[in-house]
């Protein structure tokens, strides 16, 4: 049998530090090429749309096209995590972990066809503001405000951040801070000036740039093995020297190359592949803001199912462009990326856990040449820049529709405006702080930490919406206790998960049962039908809700027309009231001009005798912030921010036929290419 060594470049702890390798000019040129052409694609879409308005800003005027929408939603959901934790749980366990993408495959189609509609239909821009739309008041909101951003700071941003800044470390050997610092500020300057436009054009950008670079790696890595025939033999091969005799460390797993695994000793066991991974992949991808925000921004239902349908084509690429590469880097790299001890394992790369994570990082710096190890610095670059001004801009709006709203009622556009772009700043720096957590609590399998959080919080959530959605019964106090219990429930998991932390490869297992053998898929399940019991029995045995909350806002109830009462557009897109409240907002708009006029005249009084030099400056530079934000427009008139008219469905929906057979068709072939996919590899 072939060994591991044979094959190694580096076989040594001492030997396996980072690379000493630089970037050469070509390198150089390449990384200075990237960060102009997304600087000037941001600053280009800064004037695509109205960025001065709450419609323009966070849904991008509602005026995309079908494929930056699917672009967008591919490039933020495939961050730099998902090249680290892809990778290094391919080279740890095999490719079992390509399960969450092939079943996210699915649920993004299940967006498009099943929930968009109804949200659109209910006239939302936030995922918590549909809550309080379909439930009434406002804790449900507030609830869900709250958890959105704390998993979005905590997990997703913390995450990303993490293994960008691997990357770059194993590769460059850059100050973590200055590194990360420049680049948040990159993706700072964007998201706050052009808001969800930038960020989708961006993302189209960064989505080109990262399958390309990360298919020629993959090309390189299979020519290094001699092709996809040999990957099987020469993975099995691949044990590391320094591995603790008698025991499982640095052992591949017999059932690598099988996505179905045994239901109760392994690490993905198939039940929990199939319902547990469902459940919070619907909360993902139907349900969370980031991605649903991209779709509200289509212009029109076909564009944002054609959007969904090339997101789920690209699905399909991660197994080869990551998890792949993953594996062939434990054959190349094997004392490193599969370290047999945990002694080892600390010296190269400092987590006593398992250095599979390094597993990508290797493969670039040690494979590819001059110009495109500049590539690939640009595709993990752009891979983290991507998510994270997706989740900014996401985090805002949540922050700036449901939160400051709640706090402030009246506010007016300008005030939202100024809120939402700071709020970006503010998640700025508690991402620069939170790294030395993020660097001391993750384990070794990044992808699968992320997931096994995503099972503890997120299926109370998915089950509450699917309920809200698709059963008109459901009321306010069986959704709040049903997603309280849940949470709760999870939470303890979560907590127990930290205190009893799984045990190295060379020691006993002494945790609890509960810990122990409840697999966070199976508690994913547990979960899911925890909160549906109680969703089910508390809105059965309290009082059903009314018909304003039902109307429009279920899959049954969404081509009700709206209500006489209620805002309806007319095919000017204006939105008409009663006489009364346009004349009490001709006197409040009087008012309000009397009082700048006011304030005007008071200013000036008191820059008597002051400089008009200071004063011009002072003018100066107010403006170029207003300018740089799209608002020098907005400035001058304090306008309360005005509610989202109500369209009709026949226009909300409307589709031409041939387009509608395109997308029908195109559906169940993309849905046929997941099924043989699942069913070869399974």
């Amino acid at each position: 049998m072939e060994t591991s060594s044979q094959t190694l470049p580096h076989t040594s702890p001492t030997d396996s530090t980072p690379t000493k390798k630089s970037l050469e000019v070509a390198d150089i040129v390449v990384l200075v090429l990237y960060f102009v052409f997304v600087m000037a694609v941001g600053l280009w879409s800064m004037w695509r749309t109205k960025r001065s308005t709450v419609k323009g800003y966070f849904l991008a005027g509602k005026s995309m096209v079908w494929w930056p929408v699917g672009a967008s939603l591919f490039s933020s959901n495939v961050g730099s995590g998902h090249f680290i934790g892809l990778a290094g749980s391919g080279a740890a366990s095999g490719i079992a972990v390509t399960a969450y993408e092939w079943n996210g495959l699915f649920c993004v189609l299940l967006l498009a066809w099943l929930f968009l509609p109804i949200y659109l239909s209910a006239g939302v821009t936030t995922m918590p503001e549909y809550l309080r739309k379909r439930f009434g008041g406002k804790r449900i909101q507030i609830y869900l405000a709250v958890l959105y951003l704390f998993i979005y700071i905590f997990t997703k941003i913390s995450v990303d951040i993490y293994a960008g800044a691997l990357f770059i470390q194993q590769a460059l050997q850059w100050d973590l801070y200055v590194a990360v610092i420049g680049l948040l500020a990159v993706t700072a300057v964007y998201t706050v000036a052009g808001g969800l436009a930038a960020v989708i054009y961006t993302d189209t950008l960064q989505t080109i740039i990262m399958i390309i670079g990360a298919l020629i790696l993959m090309v390189f890595s299979f020519i290094k093995i001699g092709g996809l025939g040999q990957l099987e033999a020469k993975y099995f091969a691949a044990i590391p020297s320094n591995r603790i005799m008698n025991s499982s460390c640095g052992l591949p797993r017999e059932d690598a190359f099988h996505i179905f695994r045994d239901p109760v000793h392994s690490d993905l066991p198939w039940p929990g592949v199939l319902v547990g991974m469902t459940i919070p992949s619907i909360w993902y991808w139907c349900t969370d803001q980031v991605i649903v925000q991209r779709s509200l921004s289509a212009k029109n239902l076909s564009h944002a199912k054609g959007g969904s349908l090339l997101a789920s084509f690209l699905k399909v690429l991660p197994f080869f462009m990551m998890v792949l590469p993953g594996m062939i880097s434990r054959i190349l790299f094997t004392d490193e990326v599969a370290c047999g001890s945990p002694k080892a394992c600390t010296s190269i790369c400092k987590n006593p856990s398992g250095c599979s994570d390094i597993a990508y990082p290797k493969l670039v710096i040690e494979l590819l040449p001059t110009g495109l190890r500049g590539l690939m610095m640009s595709v993990m670059i752009a891979a983290l820049m991507s998510s994270l001004t997706s989740i900014f801009n996401s985090a805002s709006t949540i922050f700036t529709m449901d939160l400051w709203r709640h706090i402030r009622p009246r506010s007016t556009e300008f005030e939202l405006m100024i809120v939402g772009r700071a709020f970006v700043l503010v998640l700025v720096v508690v991402s620069i702080l939170w790294i030395p957590l993020v660097q001391a609590s993750q384990g070794g399998q990044l992808f699968i930490y992320i997931q096994s959080i995503s099972s503890y919080l997120q299926p109370p959530v998915a089950v509450v919406f699917i309920a809200g959605c698709f059963w008109k019964r459901t009321n306010e106090k069986g959704a709040f206790w049903g997603l309280t219990i849940g949470l709760v429930v999870g939470v303890i998991r979560m907590v127990l998960d930290f205190i009893y932390a799984a045990p190295q490869c060379d020691q006993p297992d002494t945790r609890p049962g509960v810990v122990r053998y409840v697999h966070y898929l199976y508690l994913s399940m547990i979960l899911a039908l925890l909160t549906i019991i109680v969703v089910v029995a508390v809105s059965l045995w309290t009082e059903p809700p009314p018909k304003e909350m039902v109307s429009r806002l279920t899959w049954f109830t969404r081509w009700d027309e709206a209500e006489s009462g209620l805002e309806v557009t007319t095919p000017d897109n204006t939105s008409h009231k009663s006489d009364s409240v346009v004349e009490n907002n001709t006197d409040k708009a009087h008012s309000m001009k009397n009082n700048a006029d006011m304030e005007h005249s008071v200013s000036s009084e008191e820059i008597i005798g002051s400089s008009t030099e200071d004063v011009s400056c002072v003018a100066r530079l107010k403006k170029a912030i207003l300018w740089l934000c799209g608002m020098e427009r907005k400035e001058a008139r304090e306008e309360q921010a005005p509610a989202v008219p109500l369209e009709s469905p026949k226009v909300l929906f409307y589709e031409r036929p041939l387009v509608t057979h395109i997308l029908n068709a195109s559906l169940i072939l993309c849905m046929s290419v997941g099924i043989f996919l699942w069913g070869f590899y399974g």
